[in-house]
């Protein structure tokens, strides 16, 4: 009996599922390179070469370990160039008599996958993907009934299951498990600005080798006219590299990465951040093991709780309920836009060509990168998309392109939900919504930036404060109602009438100045 196992491009874990208890004797192992994954959107020449490098380099460690592996590069002349061609080719190339394959993470795969059975010269399986902690039916169980489905509460689940800090339950004394420190969530004390005495060490860079570099050449001969750039790519294409990174971070950045987690400075683009998504994503790290690592840390007190906390709970908390509700969603969060926005994408999301200096630095950061930080993403790029009524389908293509660690299931909740609030707040409580002020706050852009974050309206104001109004206005039919906003049209309704015209004359000229993007930056 032939076994054929494919793995697609995010799940080169050896402990997958559908590896598991297989004998290596009678599986072959597929892995394929496909035009069509590299182009449904536009990806950032980065992000593919990431990808691609990273399979490449697992290929050789499971053929190292001892399996008959079949890899077919993007190049190759018979390559049919989809995932499901490929697969329907090698199944009748190895005669198999089964395809076993983990389920993948978007639901265009899960859909296109489906399709193939039946159609395929043999039987088919189709196996969880048990690298989460919560299964997709499992968090369909915890939502239903629920009137309000927030991370909070599915975070406190994940952290009883795990036994992440947490004290253990005393059976003497009666007392349950109880979170570290007393308390489940140390948010507040993680919203630091920047500061003089930040002094963020630099992040590991890992050096292509000739794998890598092979891969990158074929990527900008092959791409070429994709976003970004490749000429500093130095991320983890193998699990040995993203543990060194685990080590780096650990030792080097944790302590103080809750304090500054949400600070941004302009041409600092690490920080004092993990950069640890983009192996997590592709399956070169097990999440809950890198969990355990920052846990560790602060038992040995080598890193403060608020930090440790703040970490876990982005990738226990956050991530599996991000991916608990792209299923839930789907397929009609795609299509989401509850407040009905309906400007294009702007041009500068793909030039960096603004005189909004925090702009044009995550744009920068972005481009050379193919990396922001969270809250570069939510608080600079979502909240300028939000204020100024971005098509969400235009803004979610933007950040499926550009971003390393950006898949479907865990980039469109991220940025429909929860930075354009597209879904109505079925998972953020509020939309995320702010001016210059905050931004002030929480960086160092506005100081050289060629507009004044302190003037309100015409010449020379920051955009950021009449958008924000001029947001606000147009959607109170939507937003009065929300108890969490509710509050803000009592001050609109305070101001003078002069005042109010004033800010909403700004917004809508300043809009004019806004130019579209091109069409085919991200699809076609």
């Amino acid at each position: 009996m032939t076994v054929l196992v494919p793995v697609l491009g995010d799940q080169l874990s050896f402990g997958l599922a559908s590896l598991r208890d297989c004998d290596k004797s009678d599986t072959v192992v597929l892995l394929m390179e496909v035009r069509e994954e590299c182009t449904y959107v536009r990806h950032h020449k980065q992000k593919i070469a990431l990808i691609l490098s990273a399979m490449r380099h697992f290929a050789e460690e499971l053929r190292d370990d001892g399996w008959t592996v079949d890899y077919i590069e993007l190049c190759d002349p018979d390559n049919t160039g989809s995932l499901t061609g490929e697969i329907m080719r090698a199944a009748q190339r190895h005669d198999a008599d089964l395809v076993r394959v983990v389920e993948p993470g978007e639901w265009r795969l899960d859909k296109a996958l489906k399709g193939l059975m039946g159609a395929l010269p043999c039987d088919m399986e189709i196996v969880p993907d048990d690298r989460y902690l919560c299964s997709i039916p499992e968090f369909i169980g915890w939502a239903q009934g629920r009137g309000e489905l927030r991370m909070e509460y599915f975070y406190r689940e994940m952290r009883r299951n795990t036994g992440l800090l947490m004290t253990k339950a005393d059976e003497e004394t009666g007392s349950a498990a109880a979170p570290a420190g007393g308390q489940w969530n140390y948010d507040r004390e993680n919203r630091a600005g920047p500061d003089d005495a930040m002094d963020p060490p630099p992040a590991p860079k890992f050096s292509p080798d000739e794998s890598t570099r092979a891969v990158i050449a074929m990527v900008e001969r092959e791409f070429a006219d994709h976003f970004g750039t490749t000429d500093g790519f130095a991320w983890p294409v193998t699990a040995k590299e993203a543990e060194k990174a685990v080590d780096a971070f650990v030792a080097d950045r944790l302590p103080l990465f809750g304090k500054y987690q949400d600070a941004m400075v302009h041409g600092e683009d690490d920080l004092f951040h993990s950069l640890l998504s983009t192996s997590i994503n592709l399956g070169l790290l097990d999440p809950v093991a890198v969990c355990r690592r920052a846990e560790a840390a602060y038992d040995a007190g080598e890193a403060p709780l608020n930090a440790v906390e703040g970490f876990i709970r982005q990738i226990i908390g956050w991530r599996e309920y991000i991916r608990g509700m792209y299923w839930l969603e789907m397929p009609e969060l795609a299509e989401a836009n509850a407040l009905d926005a309906d400007r294009p994408l702007p041009e500068f999301y793909w030039t960096g060509e603004t005189d909004m200096r925090c702009l044009a630095d995550c744009v920068r950061s972005t481009r050379d990168n193919a990396h922001a930080h969270h809250i570069q993403r939510l608080m600079i790029l979502g909240n300028f998309a939000l204020i100024a009524g971005i098509v969400p389908q235009d803004v979610e293509d933007w950040f499926l392109v550009v971003y390393a660690d950006a898949y479907e299931w865990v980039e469109l909740p991220n940025v429909a939900a929860m930075a354009l609030w597209a879904d109505k707040g079925r998972l953020a409580s509020k939309p995320y919504a702010a001016g210059g002020n905050y931004i002030n706050r929480m960086s160092d852009y506005c100081r050289d930036c060629h507009y004044s974050v302190s003037k309100k309206t015409g010449d020379g104001a920051c955009p950021f404060n009449a958008l924000y109004w001029h947001f606000m206005v147009r959607n109170r039919r939507v937003l009065e109602r929300n108890n969490r906003v509710a509050r803000v049209y009592s001050t609109w309704d305070r101001m003078k009438e002069e005042r109010r015209g004033e800010y909403m004359a700004s917004a809508d000229a300043f809009l004019e100045t806004l130019t579209p993007a091109r069409k085919g930056w991200a699809r076609g």
